[in-house]
């Protein structure tokens, strides 16, 4: 592993941060700025503390804390796309697949943890 860019996490936490991106700014220009600026933040934030994380790698401790505020961001994005799923009249079968996709990143981000924690140096 030569960099975060290599990291499996980061690969799919980053491309649905820019699809959920794009998905907000498709909603109400009210809530562009209400629900949708929430889940942009969120969402970004995984594949922030990711890289944050990464960059403190020598220093095992500090690498799985930003993990775990990854996973967090995660769990935070789910229940921004839940509440714009049960408040709005969208198209369910987009935000179901986001939602799958954040249920299937947060199962990877935990499995890294556990590598993390058992086999880095």
């Amino acid at each position: 592993m030569k960099s975060y860019k290599d990291l499996e996490i980061y690969q799919l936490s980053y491309e649905l941060a820019v699809k959920v991106h794009k998905f907000t700014l498709r909603l109400l220009q009210y809530e562009q700025y209400e629900e949708g600026r929430q889940v942009r933040k969120s969402s970004k934030g995984i594949t922030s503390c990711i890289v944050e994380g990464y960059g403190r790698k020598k220093y095992k401790a500090d690498f799985i804390k930003f993990l775990i505020y990854s996973h967090a961001s995660c769990d935070e994005t789910i229940v921004h796309l839940n509440f714009i799923k049960n408040t709005h009249q969208l198209d369910n079968t987009e935000i179901g697949f986001y939602l799958e996709k954040y249920d299937e990143l947060g199962r990877k981000i935990n499995t890294f943890v556990q590598y993390v924690e058992k086999e880095w140096r």
